[in-house]
C-alpha cells in the first residue's frame, strides 16, 4: 500500500468519524466528534475552567491529539491491513 493511498485511507477514517452533524444558529452545520473524543475534549475544557491547566497548554493538548489521531488512524489501519494479508 503506497503512502498516499494510507493517508487517503485514515482521512476517510477520519470523516467516518465525524459523520454526525449539528445545526448551530450562526455558525451552520457543525461536525460533532465520537462519544468518546468528546468526553476527552471535555475534560481538558473543565480542566481549563478551573484553572488546573492555563488555556495555552490546553490548546497545546487538544491540537497535539488532534493530529496524533490523524496520524495514527492512517497507521492503524495500513497495520490491520497488513496483518489481514500476512
Amino acid at each position: 500500500m503506497s503512502a498516499v493511498t494510507r493517508q487517503l485511507s485514515g482521512a476517510h477514517e477520519t470523516l467516518r468519524a465525524y459523520t454526525r452533524r449539528i445545526d448551530i444558529p450562526g455558525l451552520g452545520e457543525v461536525a460533532m466528534p465520537p462519544p468518546d473524543k468528546l468526553a476527552y475534549y471535555a475534560g481538558i475544557g473543565v480542566l481549563t475552567a478551573l484553572q488546573v491547566i492555563e488555556w495555552p497548554l490546553a490548546l497545546v493538548i487538544t491540537a497535539g491529539h488532534l493530529l496524533a489521531d490523524q496520524h495514527l488512524s492512517g497507521l492503524a489501519k495500513g497495520i490491520g491491513e497488513a496483518l489481514q494479508s500476512a
